[in-house]
């Protein structure tokens, strides 16, 4: 069994590429990143280094490294015998991937079984998103021929990975915890094998529980961490003050999370504790600067922030400390970060009304909309 996997990254070798490995799949890791390719392909195996309890080191060998900038044709004859692709690569960059997968499926044996592709990523549904890309990528009337060729399929994917000391080369290190769900409903009773996954009916409630717990908690904390001076994860959890505000806003989501999906109110409580207890493991070196970064795309209309609050305002339901955590991420300015920057930029140039639309997606008649305009004008003040 073959699978290419996008993002040669710490997401991509400590989790993704691991549980790949741990299935039985030679792994392909496919990266623009040319140091990082040369580096794994001279490597005969990296180690995982899971942190916390029961923490092991695991070790990955098998595996082979192709630079996709300059190697594509020799991406593409890897996914046209592949069995699975996954991405680790960021929502935004699923466009770039997309015309390598369509060239791969043009050229692709009819008489294989589907391709089974995963997007990895931390968004909703990143999986229709890179579908929707491949299909852009060819004619309609291909489309037609090509589309039985690959079986998409939505995941949910849930691991802190911190960012990585230099000295650590290709190895990684990861929280012990890790979740990768996966909708079997495209794949019928063809559910690729692959056991470090769980494969779900209806995958909707798990994204939302990821994305409203884990990734707006975290992204609070750092928000709260930086305004507090603090530079550490696990240091901003051990801070009263920040730790009060995360399990605010995260009570505000299990709140949204219990009313819209049905999930069980005691469970979505100790799956919270679960949560800040992951964020405050402080055998993980990770900082605020790089948990906040991208934070225009943190307050974009389906994220972590303004889709929950937008669907608790729609329900007349609480959302104050999702307000606070909006007005902390505001606050957020980080030179190195490009988004912080043109953030920074838009808050210069933009009145808050064309601020808040720009950037959050909501529509002046929103529920939502005056709140967001309110606090972005104080920020302007």
């Amino acid at each position: 069994m073959k699978a290419v996997h996008f993002g040669a990254g710490n997401i991509g070798r400590g989790f993704v590429g691991l549980l790949l490995h741990d299935a039985g799949y030679e792994v392909v890791f496919a990266d623009v990143n040319a140091e990082l390719i040369d580096q794994l392909d001279a490597a005969p195996s990296y180690d995982v280094h899971e942190v916390g309890e029961g923490g092991q080191i695991r070790t990955v060998t098998g595996f082979r490294a192709i630079n996709s900038a300059s190697a594509e044709n020799e991406l593409i004859s890897e996914i046209q015998t592949a069995d699975v692709v996954t991405t680790a690569v960021g929502p935004n960059i699923l466009r770039f991937v997309a015309p390598v997968i369509a060239r791969a499926l043009a050229l692709r044996d009819s008489g294989l079984a589907p391709l089974a592709v995963m997007a990895c990523e931390n968004a909703i549904n990143a999986t229709d998103v890179l579908k929707t890309e491949v299909q852009a990528s060819v004619a309609p009337d291909e489309w037609e021929a090509l589309s039985p060729r690959a079986i998409f399929a939505n995941t949910a994917v849930d691991r802190i990975v911190p960012g990585q000391a230099a000295s650590a080369g290709i190895d990684v290190t990861v929280e012990t915890f890790y979740e990768w769900v996966i909708e079997s409903g495209p794949f019928g009773e063809n559910t690729p094998d692959i056991p470090g996954a769980t494969f779900v009916d209806a995958l909707g409630p798990y994204i939302e529980r990821k994305l409203f717990t884990v990734n707006t908690g975290h992204a609070t904390a750092a928000y709260y961490g930086f305004a507090a001076g603090i530079e550490k994860i696990s240091d901003a959890l051990a801070d009263t003050a920040v730790s009060d505000a995360v399990r605010s806003v995260l009570e505000e989501t299990s709140a949204l999370l219990v009313a819209k999906h049905g999930i069980d109110a005691e469970a979505q409580a100790a799956y919270r504790e679960k949560i800040l207890g992951r964020f405050a493991n402080p055998h993980l070196p990770d900082t605020v600067q790089r948990v906040g970064r991208q934070p225009l795309r943190k307050l974009s209309r389906h994220e972590r922030f303004i889709g929950p609050a937008a669907e608790l305002a729609e329900r007349g339901m609480g959302h104050s400390a999702l307000l606070d955590a909006i007005a902390q991420a505001l606050r957020f300015d980080v030179a190195d970060d490009e988004q912080s920057a043109e953030m920074r930029r838009m808050l210069a140039e933009l009145d808050a009304p064309a601020f808040v639309e720009q950037v959050t997606g909501l529509a002046p008649e929103h529920p939502l909309f005056g709140e967001i305009v309110g606090i972005v004008s104080t920020a302007l003040a």
